[in-house]
């Protein structure tokens, strides 16, 4: 039997439910669109999902809620086989946080659009239950909606968003320091893909972290997650961190004595890494685009994230790289400000399930 796939739903106050329900109504038009959400289930809450499914309009109909308890129960017929009336069965895993024995089928919902204590608790809720059931083989991977880090500031949550999280789970459950589980983020579109060296710092704190060890690290990382997915070793090229990559010194000196020193290092530890630069970081991400390269790491959050979401987030995928476990995400935020209107896009959450469906082949 295979492995079902377990997608939480998300910050409830925004769009994470609505695009969750999306991508299992578009399940409805096609065989290959059923394939994707195949064995899939929604860790969240009943309430937060009917009101979600409520704001689909003349689609809400189609869909139809079912609380299971038990992860296995997916395989029944009711859930696999497409339904005559056209009609699709959703499977919904409600989780109990054993510290505050708080069951998420409670009749409470947390407010639409509003940062919230409460929505902030229910979404570390899900994302803790979904990781640890990713770290135990119960699931073959966990996709996230997006979250709010002001709800879970605000719930005490001491992460300041997935990443982190799932780090500190994961280095739990592999009994090591966190320190011991290096990560990165990939941000992945059909054009483009970035690994960040650093991710939530101020720009100040990530020029500091732009040291040898750090960059060898995320090159080993992006060079052995890839070649799971491509099948071969991939194609990456290293952004400088300074304009014009810093040109020959003159406008600093972290190319000549930090990244191109990493660059032989990681080449001379595995032969088999193709690893081209450091470049321009204005011209580097033009070319990857154009198809010389699979990937470019970047030397900070902004540096990668802004060609690739310039591009458009509706086919953008966040990706942790480095976990025990396979984890995506769409490329995008809670969007308060549509949230409860059904208008949300589902673009990027569809391809998160999509990519975290090729990781596992």
């Amino acid at each position: 039997m295979h492995k079902p796939l377990a997608i939480t739903m998300g910050d409830p106050g925004g769009i994470g439910p609505e695009i969750v329900l999306k991508c299992f109504l578009k399940s409805l038009e096609s065989n290959d669109s059923r394939e994707v959400m195949k064995e899939a289930f929604i860790v969240g809450d009943l309430p937060h999902l009917d009101r979600a499914r409520l704001s689909l309009g003349e689609s809400a109909g189609l869909v139809e809620l079912k609380r299971i308890e038990r992860i296995d129960e997916i395989f029944d017929d009711g859930f696999i086989k497409l339904r005559s009336d056209g009609r699709r069965s959703v499977p919904v895993l409600e989780v109990i946080d054993k510290e505050t024995n708080l069951t998420l089928g409670a009749a409470e919902t947390a407010p639409l659009s509003r940062i919230s204590a409460f929505a902030g608790h229910i979404s570390a809720k899900n994302i803790f239950w979904g990781a640890r059931a990713a770290l135990r083989s119960e699931v073959a991977a966990l996709v996230t909606a997006p979250i709010n880090k002001q709800s879970l500031a605000l719930a005490g949550v001491e992460f300041p968003g997935h990443t982190e999280m799932l780090q500190f789970v994961s280095a739990e459950h592999m009994g090591v320091p966190v320190a011991q589980m290096p990560v990165r983020m990939m941000l992945a579109s059909p054009e483009l893909r970035v690994v960040l060296v650093s991710i939530h710092l101020s720009l100040r704190s990530a020029i500091e972290q732009v040291t040898l060890h750090n960059i060898v690290q995320t090159l080993k990382i992006t060079h052995e997650s890839l070649s799971k997915v491509l099948g071969r070793a991939p194609r990456i090229a290293v952004a400088g961190l300074n304009p014009h990559s810093g040109e020959g010194g003159l406008m600093g000196q972290e190319e000549l004595e930090i990244i191109g020193p990493a660059i032989l290092n990681s080449k001379s530890i595995d032969p088999d890494m193709r690893i081209s630069g450091p470049f321009a970081p204005d011209t580097v991400f033009m070319q990857a685009r154009t198809g010389a390269y699979d990937v470019v790491i970047a030397m900070y959050h902004d540096q990668g994230l802004i060609p690739i979401k310039y591009m458009g987030l509706d086919q953008g995928v966040n990706v942790t790289l480095g976990l025990p476990l396979i984890r995506t995400s769409p490329d995008h935020g809670t969007a308060f400000e549509i949230a409860g209107q059904g208008v949300a896009d589902p673009s990027s959450m569809w391809a998160a399930v999509e990519l975290a469906r090729a990781f596992l082949n």
